[in-house]
Order: C-alpha cells, then sequence, then structure tokens
C-alpha cells in the first residue's frame, strides 16, 4: 500500500509540475525550410516570416542549420535577408563557422545528421510583422549536404 502512495504521490507532483509550466508562454519563434534534395541551389532562398508583438524587450536573433556528415566544409556563407512590412530587405553577408578538422562538428548530432543555432544578433526590434530570406552565397552550385535552414528567435533573458 505505501508504494501506491508513493507512486500516486510522485505522478501528482509531477502532474503539478507539468502543468505550471506548460501554462508558460516560450517566447520563441522558430522556422527552418527543408532544402529540396540536400542540393542548395544559390538562386534557393529560405523563407519565412514572424511577428513581433512585444517592443520592449531585446531579442535573440539564431540562425539554425542542419546538415549531414558529408558536408565538405567547415564553413558556410550566407546571405542573411530581414525585412519588416514597408521597408526594404537588410541584406546581410553572414560567415557560419560549423566545425573544425580538430574538434569535428558544433552543434548537436544525432548520427550522420547535425544542427548548429549560432547567435546572428541581439538587439530590440520593432513590433510588427516581418521577413527574413536565406540564401547560400559559397562557390559550388548546388551545395550538397544541407537539409535546412532558418532562424530561432527568442526574448532575450
Amino acid at each position: 500500500m505505501k508504494i501506491k502512495n508513493n507512486f500516486l504521490n510522485v505522478s501528482f507532483a509531477l502532474l503539478f509540475v507539468a502543468s505550471f509550466f506548460g501554462c508558460d508562454q516560450m517566447n520563441v519563434f522558430e522556422k527552418s525550410i527543408n532544402i529540396p534534395d540536400l542540393k542548395w541551389q544559390s538562386n534557393f532562398n529560405a523563407i519565412g516570416d514572424f511577428n513581433i508583438d512585444d517592443s520592449t524587450v531585446e531579442y535573440k536573433i539564431y540562425l539554425v542549420l542542419r546538415h549531414t556528415d558529408k558536408y565538405e566544409y567547415n564553413n558556410i556563407w550566407l546571405n542573411l535577408g530581414l525585412q519588416q512590412a514597408n521597408e526594404s530587405m537588410q541584406i546581410q553577408k553572414i560567415n557560419i563557422k560549423l566545425g573544425n578538422d580538430a574538434n569535428g562538428w558544433d552543434g548537436i548530432g544525432m548520427n550522420d545528421i547535425w544542427e548548429v543555432r549560432k547567435l546572428i544578433s541581439q538587439s530590440t526590434l520593432k513590433k510588427g510583422a516581418y521577413k527574413f530570406q536565406i540564401s547560400q552565397i559559397m562557390r559550388n552550385n548546388p551545395l550538397l549536404h544541407i537539409m535546412n535552414a532558418g532562424l530561432r528567435i527568442e526574448k532575450a533573458k
């Protein structure tokens, strides 16, 4: 009988903790766009949109990229564009380190798939709708073994 009571107490405690944290808003946006056939053509843009509702806080903007173990380089050059409604697209050329020969790939790996999140900027954003676009600007066209690319935006703590 004591084991049954302990099980019920633990179950109730876990349910309480889950419901408490389940009500908290995550304050995160993340969208990744699949690269067709793992062959990123230089004219293919990973495009998405998001909304900012609170302009009083800082946001962290991350690039999210998934690639296979067969990717040939330790880095990737990208054009990252960000546009607020009724404004022109602001494009930034960025070089993202994905790993090195001594330590292997950065990020989180599972079998032969790797995901990296790289902080691009931290700043306040105006309230409203935004669009983003990401394109590869490497010498290879198509760029092989890239699975998807996108953005993650979260409120800074």
